[in-house]
């Protein structure tokens, strides 16, 4: 129930946010708040619950820490997410087929 979580922590707009700067690269709070209309401690706060949801990591560098997209935190989400998808694919193909053979034989080249 992972993905329960990283969907309930990007429900937040600036979460969502710091998440989709964290696409671009790794960044320190620092660069993360600078275009943000927060202060370093929320940004820190929102890390800290993008973290303990497993999407996001950091590593030392420094007297900094920086933080990155967790690519295994994001393959269980993407895991779930692509169930979805996968039904999609397979209802579309499903209705394409059905036309295919509703078709009148007359018409087919």
């Amino acid at each position: 129930m992972a993905y329960a979580q990283a969907l309930s922590c990007l429900a937040d707009g600036t979460r969502r946010t710091v998440f989709e700067k964290l696409g671009a690269g790794p960044q320190s709070v620092g660069e993360l708040a600078r275009d943000l209309p927060v202060s370093r401690p929320a940004v820190s706060q929102h890390l800290r619950v993008l973290k303990e949801a497993g999407l996001v990591n950091d590593r030392p560098e420094g007297t900094r820490r920086v933080y990155y997209i967790d690519p295994d935190g994001l393959a269980e989400l993407r895991q779930w997410l692509d169930r979805f998808w996968d039904r999609a694919l397979e209802s579309f193909k499903s209705a394409v087929e059905e036309t295919g053979a509703e078709r009148d034989p007359k018409e087919q080249p």
